[in-house]
């Protein structure tokens, strides 16, 4: 996606947007995700045509490297059965990872706005059931984290 097609998003939204981005391509170019992030970073920084990283997706694509395992785990608790995480599209999967992060970890985000904003990516980046995918995977993960 171009960044004249992010030009309408509220800069959170580009944020986890762009923590989207990087999260796919480490599972791509099956490669740790904070070296894909740090190379993303110094590309930011040595080509003039590559859009600069907000601090939000540093610690977005942080967390979910972190956290992996438990975010996995959670997502995966949330599938209907028949559905594991690796079966899921992969921008879906990243989708959720970044979404599942805040609602676990981030005590600044409300949970509906989590939901609202992974919904709005998929919406834009994903085919047209994966936005209520998504919501519906989101919503099981919010109810388990009120437990």
């Amino acid at each position: 996606m171009s960044d004249n097609a992010l030009a309408g998003f509220p800069a959170r939204r580009k944020a986890r947007k762009r923590a989207v981005d990087v999260l796919y391509e480490a599972e791509q170019r099956d490669e740790p995700i904070r070296r894909v992030l740090e190379d993303r970073r110094k590309l930011a920084v040595t080509d003039p045509q590559m859009p600069g990283i907000p601090e939000y997706t540093f610690e977005l694509v942080d967390g979910v490297a972190e956290y992996l395992d438990e975010v996995d785990d959670v997502i995966a608790r949330c599938l209907h059965s028949g559905w594991y995480l690796d079966r899921i599209a992969a921008v879906d999967r990243n989708i959720l990872r970044v979404a599942a992060f805040e609602l676990r970890y981030r005590e600044d985000v409300d949970a509906a706005v989590a939901i609202s904003e992974a919904v709005k990516i998929a919406e834009v980046l994903c085919g047209e059931d994966s936005p209520a995918f998504v919501n519906g995977v989101l919503q099981s993960v919010s109810e388990l984290e009120k437990k």
